[in-house]
């Protein structure tokens, strides 16, 4: 008799669907099959079965301007659990005047109450020679990512080409993956310096001083560094048809890389910014056209957008207060309980991806990329048991307050959808139930040194 055994639903996997009952027992999928016994049955009649989500792009507690992102590693991972992701990705804090160790260090200990299994990439802020043992270090210690700036070169975080060349170099050598912020700063500041008064008091500057070829400029820069030295690349946060283009050309031109966009660049239109409060939107890179939408929903849809992350970085109303200019504001947007809600009502719903593309960009791709399948992302036996069980046709409203990130606004209030996660499972222990928390502070792993080899 197995564990726990769910009932009566369909399982979504990554070639299809399945009618069949799943089981897990000692925290991993254990049988799929008919009429299996369970200590625990749950009824999943009428619902999808769902690989846990896997997030590979969040910002808990970040220091930004004086203030911190304002969900912690508590409460950021109860909310991600809300919304069916059961592993999130973050990054370590990084400065020209810490070692990669200390910076993970660090984290670490900030991460200490999760309660999702997660990853950590190594933020690498100010590359010099002496980085190059660092990184082989943290290698070691289970780091396989490395995030670089191309941009914000005005708060000291921005990476040289010459530094990416020997960083990809080394990242290449040992065999991991750079992460890069693809905005080309020429650009920004050219644009910046040339403002009016008037311009720096205008949200929609947020946008003119971030075109679609700042980006798209970084993102071919980047590949190119990235085939030059054989490295693995992959583009965060990508948010314009322009850089989805270089994407696409450098995946033709056999370049590995691999590319992430975010719901807000999937839904939300740089014309939030003439809202009242459109200084809430504010975030890097900034939204773009509804065009710019349409190509990424397609880009998901034929494989050239690879998944879908959050970049979830949450401010409340009080820390985004407007004061005077778009540069005085904290980037960032919540995202991390809604995503995976979003990614099913607006894109399988609506026949703009299929459920086999949603268990792809939203498990099974993060997993392969973070070097954590088939121990994630799958529902295959074997793997760990991270479940969701999905009620397809639950419709509701997107509200701040009845959601659960620890932020006063969202960026889709009042948004009607379809679809709503009814349990939570990861290892094989339920942790949301029916609307409800139950799982434990702290109960979540740091995956580096834990990825199984079998």
């Amino acid at each position: 008799m197995y564990d726990l055994v769910i009932k009566g639903g369909t399982l979504a996997l990554e070639k299809g669907t399945l009618f069949a009952d799943l089981a897990i027992s000692e925290g991993r999928i254990a049988a799929i099959g008919k009429e299996l016994e369970g200590k625990r049955v749950i009824s999943a009649e009428g619902m999808l079965v769902l690989p846990g989500g896997i997030d590979m792009h969040t910002h808990m507690a970040l220091p930004v301007g004086g203030t911190r992102s304002s969900d912690d590693f508590y409460s950021g991972t109860v909310a991600a659990a809300f919304g069916g992701i059961t592993t999130i990705a973050d990054f370590t804090v990084g400065s020209p005047h810490t070692s990669l160790k200390e910076d993970l260090v660090k984290r670490l200990e900030d991460a200490k109450s999760s309660v999702l299994d997660y990853v950590l990439h190594a933020e690498i802020v100010g590359w010099k020679r002496s980085r190059v043992e660092e990184l082989r270090e943290v290698f070691r210690e289970g780091i396989r990512t490395f995030k670089f700036f191309m941009a914000y070169g005005d708060s000291g975080r921005r990476t040289r080409d010459g530094q990416l060349l020997e960083a990809f170099r080394e990242i290449s050598s040992v065999g991991g993956v750079a992460l890069v912020h693809a905005e080309d700063e020429e650009i920004i500041s050219y644009l910046e310096e040339n403002l009016s008064k008037e311009q720096w008091e205008s949200m929609k500057s947020l946008a003119f001083t971030r075109p679609d070829v700042c980006e798209a400029t970084a993102v071919s820069k980047a590949a190119l560094i990235a085939g030059y030295t054989n490295c693995r690349l992959h583009v965060v946060h990508l948010s314009s048809a322009m850089g989805l283009k270089e994407v696409q050309k450098a995946k033709e031109a056999g370049i590995k890389v691999t590319a992430e966009t975010c719901p807000q660049y999937l839904l939300l239109t740089e014309e939030v910014y003439d809202l009242f409060e459109g200084h809430l939107f504010s975030a890097s890179p900034s939204l773009k056209k509804s065009s710019d939408c349409s190509r990424l929903w397609e880009g998901l849809s034929n494989g050239f957008v690879d998944m879908v992350a959050t970049d979830h970085c949450p401010f409340t109303r009080a820390q985004k207060a407007w004061k005077g200019s778009f540069k005085k504001l904290p980037y960032g947007l919540p995202g991390v309980e809604t995503s995976r809600i979003l990614l099913f009502s607006e894109g399988v719903k609506k026949g703009k991806i299929k459920l086999s593309d949603f268990v792809r960009i939203t498990s099974t791709a993060p997993a392969k990329l973070l070097d954590l399948y088939p121990q994630k992302g799958t529902l295959l036996p074997g793997a760990d048991g991270d479940v969701v069980i999905f009620d397809p046709e639950k419709e509701w409203t997107l509200s701040a307050e009845n959601l659960h990130m620890n932020v006063d606004f969202s960026p889709f209030e009042g948004l009607r959808v379809s679809g709503k996660v009814a349990y939570t499972i990861t290892r094989g222990e339920v942790i949301i139930e029916r609307g409800e928390f139950t799982g434990k502070e702290g109960r979540g792993h740091f995956l580096g040194r834990l990825r199984r080899e079998d």
